[in-house]
């Protein structure tokens, strides 16, 4: 960071300050951090419970003693503010502490997931400079410490492997960091927070910086349309790691009003509904999958989930039949919450009439927030008429981080970002269609077709490849491959798979089903006709399953 300037990171692009004073004149921006909120939140409920996991609870006070502490310990090996750290941390307390501590010391946390690998994380770490690497020991028989050693031996610039659990030699046990005195130094408001993971619609993710100003406001603005209070008990199921489990509203919603938060340890009926049933659960944020598999379970009458008030659903839009049968067999209001992680939360109000609550999409969390729908051009079109959704506000990032060649692709004059799907707009509430650019929308995990294809491209016996979504009931859509083999070759499914599971990638982005093909459609000017070719496997899977049962 360079002192004295709003914000400023090698890479990060600011709000113009004409902009920034009026957020800050206007209270938007309150000019606290994240650990100055959640600070602010043990001062006022110490003796409240913030935090649950398994059997273990933490009141507000002892979390923030916990992060104090953990901050210290972190500083005390010399990092510093604007320092960029890669956490990949399952759920859990040492997923909250080691966020919050980061952000106490004004270090930057860039929020992989569990499923990344090596692919991934070795272009987190190219990407970010991060000097520190926060992992687990093994989780699902994968071991964490492994892939940090090779990115120990690739990156010089990699100074700390900070281990939840038994480090592997070269690397440090979160728990058994060495005491250290209360750094002296920490953020400001305007410095960068949190580096999100864009959906990488086109390649791999880009970087999203998102500062103490916008997202403590994030946090505020869709905790208070989610009528988040003290009273709340929101249960996260989804990789904290996620902006919708982080903050819109998520964890940090919930901690901004005084709420608790309960980590639940699976996703399955029994796992979250004995939760919510011991816990009084009253908000749960799930996506398209998990809700259809909850709806559809006998088993879920077993448990009194009579505390339940709102079901939230993010990540993919969920049908309106979906909504409806959440209000009956739940007796819950469902709430959609339609976003990204570059920043527009647009969400239904837990008041809002049934047109609304169960056919849209929400409307922004904020005044600010202006959104327009526009067509190729650029041009703004009619309320009804489809577009793809375009914004700017006091929480939503006016560029990548260290990425001109991509700002300048996903960003209009005058700092407009381009959401990539198209809607329709009716007011200030928006109807969501589809996208615009490229990806796979697995239940809410995004998969970049161009990345995967360049991957199934390098197969010695692929001539031509595409990837295209086909219908799921339950995740919207998966992957499959469209391939078209070299001459006198084919190709099986496992192979392929096999193939693809060496370049390390996650497995959500695996395809789940392979089409040969003599060749693939194109246009008359040689463009893959993939609409065609969705077409095509789509109703190849109506078939199958309209086919009776050998």
């Amino acid at each position: 960071m360079k002192s004295g300037e709003m914000g400023v990171m090698d890479g990060f692009v600011g709000w113009p300050e004409d902009l920034a004073a009026r957020y800050r004149a206007t209270g938007l921006w309150e000019g606290v951090t994240v650990g100055e909120m959640v600070a602010r939140s043990a001062r006022r409920w110490p003796g409240k419970v913030a935090l649950v996991h398994g059997d273990e609870r933490l009141t507000y006070a002892a979390l923030l003693a916990r992060c104090r502490d953990r901050a210290a310990r972190l500083a005390g090996l010399g990092l510093r503010p604007g320092d960029l750290a890669v956490m990949q941390l399952p759920n859990g307390i040492e997923f909250v502490v080691s966020y919050l501590a980061l952000n106490l010391i004004g270090v930057v946390p860039v929020m992989a997931l569990r499923a990344h690998r090596q692919a991934e994380v070795r272009h987190f770490l190219r990407a970010s400079g991060a000097t520190a690497y926060l992992i687990p020991d093994v989780v699902g028989g994968f071991d964490f410490r492994v892939m940090a050693s090779e990115m120990q031996a690739e990156f010089p610039g990699l100074k700390h492997v900070l281990v939840a659990g038994e480090p592997a030699p070269g690397q440090r046990a979160l728990a058994g960091l060495p005491d250290a005195p209360a750094p002296t130094a920490g953020p400001r408001p305007s410095d960068v927070s949190t580096m999100l993971l864009s959906g990488g619609t086109t390649s791999l993710s880009k970087l999203i910086p998102r500062t103490h100003d916008d997202y403590v406001l994030n946090a505020r603005l869709c905790g208070a349309a989610a009528g988040f209070s003290e009273r709340t008990v929101l249960m996260a199921i989804l990789p904290l790691g996620h902006n919708y489990n982080l903050a819109s509203p998520g964890m940090l919603g919930a901690f901004y009003f005084g709420g608790t938060v309960v980590i639940a340890q699976g996703a399955g009926v029994d796992d979250v509904f004995a939760l919510v049933q011991r816990e009084r659960v009253t908000v749960i944020a799930a996506v398209v999958p998990l809700i259809t598999t909850w709806l559809n379970s006998p088993a879920l009458s077993a448990y009194d989930h009579s505390s339940l008030e709102v079901v939230q659903n993010g990540g993919a839009r969920l049908a309106p039949e979906l909504r409806r049968r959440l209000r009956g067999q739940l007796g819950c209001t469902p709430q959609e919450i339609y976003g990204t992680a570059e920043g527009l939360i647009n969400m239904t109000r837990l008041d809002d009439p049934d047109d609304l609550l169960l056919e849209s999409s929400g409307a922004p969390v904020c005044d600010e927030d202006e959104i327009m729908v526009v067509d190729d051009d650029g041009r703004e079109v009619a309320d009804g008429e489809a577009g793809e959704l375009v914004t700017r506000g006091p929480y939503t990032i006016r560029g990548y981080y260290n990425a001109p060649d991509r700002n300048a692709e996903a960003f209009l004059p005058g700092g407009w970002y381009r959401m990539g799907d198209v809607v329709r707009r009716s007011g200030r509430y928006v109807y969501t269609e589809g996208r615009r650019k490229d990806m796979i929308n697995r239940g809410g995990e995004k998969i970049s077709c161009e990345e995967i294809e360049n991957l199934i491209l390098a197969h010695p016996k692929v001539k031509s490849a595409v990837l295209v979504g086909m219908p799921d009931p339950v995740f919207g859509e998966k992957a499959c491959a469209c391939v078209v083999p070299r001459a006198g070759e084919t190709l099986a499914f496992d192979e392929l798979i096999a193939f693809l599971r060496q370049r390390q990638i996650a497995s959500f982005k695996l395809p789940e089903r392979l089409e040969l093909f003599g060749e693939l459609p194109v246009s008359p000017v040689g463009k893959i006709l993939k609409r065609e070719l969705r077409d095509t496997v789509a109703e190849k899977l109506a078939r199958e399953r309209a086919a009776p049962a050998a």
